[in-house]
């Protein structure tokens, strides 16, 4: 049996050392285009203030981990799949025939149509070749220009202020990390990063790059220009599946999965950031671009290859947890709240303390929380076990903090009425 995986990230190479448990005599090849050592994405803002060199970076710290486990990584791009014969086709010209594949390509940052995109000086924090050339600019007193305030942008952010930048953020939401925070907690982060001494352009619009003397010129929108040594761009990323036109495996925003993580043409399967999975939430097939997604795909869908399709994906869920600057901030599952739901919040902005709980019927189904680390796994907990809260729900209608004894007891009932004891 030889299993071929496309994609040396965290769902890869989780899945290659699953299928090595699985499957002792298996030959295992994976394929990463990048000529690195495979490492985490997540670990980037830490080696660019030097907190660690580029072995902190690696998923796996041991240097012979792959050769033990006899799981060979080729630092070859795949160029195309031909998903009814059971082959794929490398950089090189070479053609490798497999019997399972695993899809794991990951995504890519998008790159906004803006005029002046490609100068010299603008660069995207997404490899580790990436974060050597930021690394090798990054000095006090650098002017940057940041270029988003997602959840990637918010976690390079932190990385920049630390090297004594004087740091600008441009996001073109209406608040910072639009896509996983409310208007408040969005806000909170913000007011943040000001009093940090973080200059932050919300609602904001870059519309041209233009060269200057040492550095670039920044357009705004609002008519205003920036000066900057260079630009962080980070304005989202997108599935890298553009290779597979002609493949025969269907796609969408993402790969097409089943509940299987398998494709459309059997024993070709997806995993992480490339793959449309399905939503615990929403019950809908999504791309959630998130590390924890891309672990559980590829531990998931390995035991599916190597076991004959016997594991159910139930789902993942929508799962965000940032420090930015120190301030934690998390969102889970439907955390914007759904029609004819039910809601409670709290909100103290004078100690950044929030909190947003949202129900369908008993049970809860999203949260935001801001400054409450205490909360993060509860929050998750209550969310992923679908827990019917019963006489719960009102008292966290009356008092959103008590979420610990909630959960406490929601579990204990469960547990008793299983004739377990939990203690």
């Amino acid at each position: 049996m030889h299993y071929v995986i496309i994609g040396a990230g965290p769902a890869g190479i989780n899945a290659a050392e699953q299928l090595r448990k699985l499957d002792a005599g298996a030959r295992i090849t994976i394929f990463g285009e990048e000529p690195e050592t495979p490492y985490s994405r997540m670990a980037l803002p830490y080696y660019l203030i030097g907190q660690v060199d580029e072995n902190g970076t690696y998923l796996r710290k041991s240097t012979d981990h792959f050769e033990r486990l006899s799981i060979d990584i080729s630092r070859q791009r795949v160029e195309k799949i031909d998903g009814p014969g059971k082959c794929l086709q490398l950089a090189n010209g070479e053609t490798i025939a497999f019997d399972k594949l695993l899809i794991a390509s990951g995504s890519r940052p998008i790159k906004p149509p803006i005029p002046g995109i490609d100068l010299p000086g603008i660069y995207n924090c997404w490899t580790l070749a990436d974060g050597r050339k930021i690394a090798e600019r990054l000095k006090p007193g650098a002017r940057i220009v940041l270029m988003g305030a997602g959840f990637i942008g918010c976690i390079i952010l932190e990385a920049l202020v630390k090297s004594g930048a004087q740091l600008i953020v441009v996001e073109m939401g209406e608040r910072m990390v639009p896509r996983m925070m409310n208007e408040k907690a969005g806000g909170l982060i913000k007011q943040w990063c000001l009093e940090k001494g973080v200059a932050i352009h919300t609602g904001t619009k870059i519309t041209a790059f233009e060269p200057e003397r040492n550095g670039l010129r920044v357009k705004l929108d609002t008519g205003e220009t920036l000066s900057a040594d260079f630009v962080v761009s980070a304005a989202g990323v997108k599935a890298n599946i553009d290779f597979l036109e002609g493949s025969g495996v269907a796609t969408e925003h993402g790969i097409l999965v089943d509940r299987h993580l398998e494709t459309n043409i059997t024993g070709i399967y997806a995993a992480g950031d490339a793959a449309q999975g399905l939503d615990f939430s929403t019950g809908e097939y999504t791309v959630q671009a998130i590390q924890p997604t891309a672990v559980d795909h590829g531990l998931l869908a390995a035991k599916n290859m190597a076991g004959g399709r016997e594991v159910l994906h139930q789902g993942s869920i929508n799962m965000n947890v940032l420090d930015t600057m120190g301030l934690i901030a998390c969102s889970f599952g439907l955390w914007m709240g759904v029609e004819q739901g039910s809601s409670v919040e709290r909100y103290n902005p004078d100690r950044y303390r929030y909190l947003n709980l949202q129900f369908q019927d008993d049970r809860l189904i999203g949260a935001t929380a801001v400054g409450l680390t205490q909360h993060v796994g509860v929050l998750r907990g209550l969310i992923q076990s679908r827990i019917k809260l019963g006489d719960w729900k009102q008292r966290l209608i009356d008092d959103p903090t008590r979420i610990m004894e909630a959960y406490l007891a929601s579990t204990q009932a469960i547990g008793l009425n299983a004739g377990v004891n939990v203690k």
